[in-house]
């Protein structure tokens, strides 16, 4: 009879094909001994689930083959595994240099949280180096930007931007949620750390939250630790869910940018657009450095303005209900969003303005369905 207290001597000589759900927030150990080695590392296991559990390390493993990693740590959502980033790398009197293209709540943690904790944030347009040069003059620990833009698209050089901040003895983070590591490997291309949603594309069907950090060097424990402290912990079925979700990124990453890239091509030809917003357009203020960027495609966002503002953007959502308004995006099916009031909702009337966020942006998050029923949902939105 196999031993009741060990559920996994029922399985005998065979294993699961996948990796199973391991619901448990606590884990037997049979001594103090064996405690001790599982806590310093000498031997792999688990003892408790807000430290680690082995949905959490069997995607953050795979992740981070994925990203060129040495090691990764997944926590509870993107912005839960951008604190743990900040909090392990900051300490008071510690000063960030961040893009001013920054999605909505990260620009709030810079310069409304930290603040609080006397950390401050320098705004830099990320594409312009001899700015960011000299706005590492005064030194920072941190230099923060995304590989493409939220909701703009625009694409900053990370080759120069990481040699510039290790210039200055300052680290490159980087968001990647929007290229994935299909389409870029920031690691590789200079980055000290960099983050993902796995709520989005990684995901990919609108049913976990989660984050990810992955880097080099020495920072995997201290990383973990912060995670732990803080309480960013991630849900083994969130995580058993996005390793699931993996085993079909690259298809859809593929099928996704293909639909986008030719939507694009399309939606600059209709009558109702005012402008389009995609790095793969020539007529895209980044194109050449995205060109470089990302050498496997320009993903599955995009961007466009229709004439009319806010209304004609009521209107195309009543007109074209096969394409959802789903604040959110990395769906396997193509939905929009409204940054004006979603993303960017607490960013100011001018930061908007600035940035060229009006209230007729559309951001769209192109899925992976035939092409030309996208284009007819879209054409009865632009009527």
């Amino acid at each position: 009879m196999p031993d009741p207290r060990r559920p996994h001597d029922l399985l005998g000589p065979s294993a699961p094909l996948v990796l199973p759900l391991y619901q448990a927030s606590v884990y037997t150990l049979p001594d103090l001994d064996a405690m001790d080695r599982v806590s310093d590392g000498q031997e792999p296991g688990f003892f408790y689930a807000r430290d680690a559990h082995p949905n959490a390390a069997y995607l953050a493993a795979q992740l981070a083959a994925l990203e060129g990693a040495e090691w990764g740590q997944v926590c509870a959502s993107g912005m839960g595994a951008i604190v743990a980033m900040v909090l392990s790398l900051l300490r008071q009197g510690d000063r960030i240099v961040a893009s001013n293209r920054l999605y909505g709540r990260t620009m709030q943690l810079f310069t409304q949280e930290l603040p609080r904790f006397g950390v401050q944030t320098m705004l830099i347009e990320p594409s312009d180096l001899d700015g960011v040069r000299k706005a590492l003059e005064t030194p920072a620990r941190i230099l923060y930007v995304e590989t493409i833009s939220n909701p703009l698209l625009r694409v900053p050089d990370l080759g120069g931007l990481a040699e510039l901040a290790h210039e200055r003895d300052c680290r490159l983070l980087v968001d990647n949620t929007f290229a994935t590591p299909m389409l870029c490997r920031p690691l590789e291309l200079g980055a000290d750390l960099v983050m993902e949603s796995l709520t989005k594309m990684i995901g990919g069907h609108s049913d976990l939250t989660l984050g990810f950090v992955g880097g080099k060097g020495d920072l995997a424990a201290k990383l973990a630790q912060t995670a732990s402290i803080w309480g960013v912990p991630s849900s083994p079925f969130d995580c058993w869910l996005a390793t699931r979700g993996l085993v079909t990124l690259p298809l859809r990453m593929k099928a996704a940018s293909a639909n986008a890239a030719a939507l694009a091509e399309w939606l600059q030809a209709q009558p109702q657009v005012a402008r389009v917003l995609y790095p793969g357009l020539p007529s895209h203020v980044d194109h050449e450095v995205a060109k470089r960027i990302l050498p496997q495609g320009y993903g599955n966002m995009l961007a466009f303005e229709v004439r009319g503002g806010r209304e004609a953007v009521n209107r195309f959502m009543h007109k074209a209900p096969g394409i959802p308004f789903s604040p959110s995006l990395g769906h396997a099916t193509t939905t929009c969003s409204h940054p004006a009031t979603t993303s960017h909702r607490y960013v100011s009337a001018e930061e908007k303005q600035r940035q060229g966020i009006g209230d007729g942006l559309i951001r769209l998050s192109v899925g992976i369905e035939d092409l030309a029923g996208i284009q007819a949902e879209m054409v009865k939105g632009l009527q």
